[in-house]
């Protein structure tokens, strides 16, 4: 059964972004609407067809009492006209289709770049630099989210119910929050470790230590660490309604209405405006350096692939996350009262999850941003295969000499036959067989 249409007394519609309890609000005609903010990206709205019916209030009531203590913590939308009126956007169809094969695609290549990644820098021979402990530890934040990322799949897929349990709920929630933070967190320090090495090569070598980044890369996973820990202690599941009709989200509750915007705000902050400014000026520092400085041949191709390298890292961490940090700034202004025009409010609540999708396959993007263009990389990587190749062919040169050898004493044993056996009878007849 659908879970979009669980019975005749609830549905639920998956309609804007974010991961609190936002609104209770009556509605004169459809019933009671609860919008409840389930994962970062969406949020369910369940209306009650019954408004008079005692199920119905009895539902919504033991809803808040569950959620809010008593609702002292419910924030309620008293925003303008506009805000109110503004009539629900219904999700695109195939939406609980179309995204989690978008999850699934994320997954298989960010799996496996981030896997080679991580299996290259961690060899013996690979080089201890200050600029492949960052990637490893770029690679290993990825992989962690993305192993979170088949159960946000299946979510979607399910019609947002979740079925994994209270602690894989705070764990997979978790996994997202670390690696929004860490993921850029790594790339603002390659971007400024990059910055120093070119700008600056001599004057840096003294900074740039291994065993300083060593340190740093420990400061950020800290760092990210923090802000995570409100998403981990506030999450939890939440059912509405019994079983089977009944839908289970996995949902944060921020205490108050100026928890739930601090958070959405340090968000769009530490992870996306700081960084992107870091990394933006670091990056056209570099661009100006290469172009100015009269010791460098303006000419060579070498220069031209570092340009475009230096314009697709900036390009690609703008695309992949501007549009959705856009989209929950403005939700966030709409939550707190702002006047938002309707079109905007349907605008941010079709395209969120889609932008959700955008922002996740930068882990699929990196490994092959930061890692596979970079020629030492490559020859890491080609001789890690060869490595395994020949190994490979060893072992398999291995088991046919055993097998050949072993098939030879086979043979010499068939070539001489069985013993023959006779019994002589005592009164000379013919042998006995046995």
């Amino acid at each position: 059964m659908s879970k979009a249409e669980p019975s005749n007394e609830y549905s639920c519609q998956p309609i804007t972004q974010g991961p609190t309890l936002d609104s209770v609000e009556e509605k004169k005609r459809t019933g009671r609407r609860i919008s409840i903010r389930v994962f970062t990206g969406m949020r369910m709205d369940f209306i009650t067809h019954q408004p008079t019916g005692d199920q119905a209030v009895t539902v919504v009531m033991a809803l808040l009492d569950s959620l809010s203590g008593n609702g002292k913590n419910v924030s309620l939308e008293d925003g303008g006209a506009a805000n109110q009126s503004c009539p629900t956007v219904h999700p695109f169809k195939h939406q609980n289709k179309l995204v989690p094969a978008i999850f699934s695609i994320i997954f298989i290549l960010g799996f496996i770049g981030n896997g080679l990644v991580v299996c290259v820098l961690c060899q013996k021979a690979s080089r201890r630099t200050v600029a492949n402990t960052y990637m490893l530890s770029l690679a290993l934040s990825d992989l962690l989210f993305l192993l979170s990322l088949p159960f946000w799949a299946l979510y979607y897929s399910f019609d947002y119910n979740w079925v994994f349990g209270s602690l894989m709920c705070k764990v997979c929630g978790g996994l997202l929050s670390l690696n929004l933070y860490a993921s850029i967190f790594f790339i603002t320090c390659m971007s400024v470790d990059r910055y120093l090495a070119i700008v600056y090569p001599f004057k840096s070598q003294g900074s740039r230590s291994l065993c300083r980044a060593r340190v740093i890369s420990h400061v950020v996973w800290a760092a990210a660490c923090i802000p995570t820990l409100p998403t981990v202690v506030f999450r939890r599941t939440i059912e509405i309604g019994e079983s089977p009709a009944g839908v289970i989200f996995c949902a944060i509750q921020y205490p108050t209405l100026f928890w739930d915007t601090s958070m959405r705000l340090m968000k769009n902050i530490l992870g996306f405006l700081l960084p992107f400014s870091i990394i933006a000026s670091c990056y056209c520092s570099i661009g100006r350096h290469l172009l100015t400085s009269p010791g460098l041949d303006k000419s060579t191709s070498n220069l031209d692939r570092v340009l475009k390298v230096v314009v697709a890292v900036v390009l690609a961490f703008f695309v992949c996350w501007f549009p959705f940090h856009v989209l929950t700034f403005l939700e966030t202004l709409a939550t707190l009262g702002a006047a938002v025009p309707c079109r905007v409010r349907q605008a941010i609540e079709a395209a969120l999850p889609y932008t959700l999708c955008l922002g996740f396959s930068n882990s699929a993007i990196n490994p092959f941003l930061y890692c596979f263009i970079g020629n030492h990389f490559r020859e890491q990587l080609a001789n890690l295969y060869e490595a395994r190749t020949s190994s490979l062919l060893q072992k398999r040169g291995s088991i046919s000499t055993r097998l050949s050898s072993f098939s030879r004493k086979l043979s010499d044993l068939k070539d001489l036959g069985p013993p023959e056996t006779s019994t002589v009878t005592p009164s000379g007849g013919a042998p006995h067989e046995p």
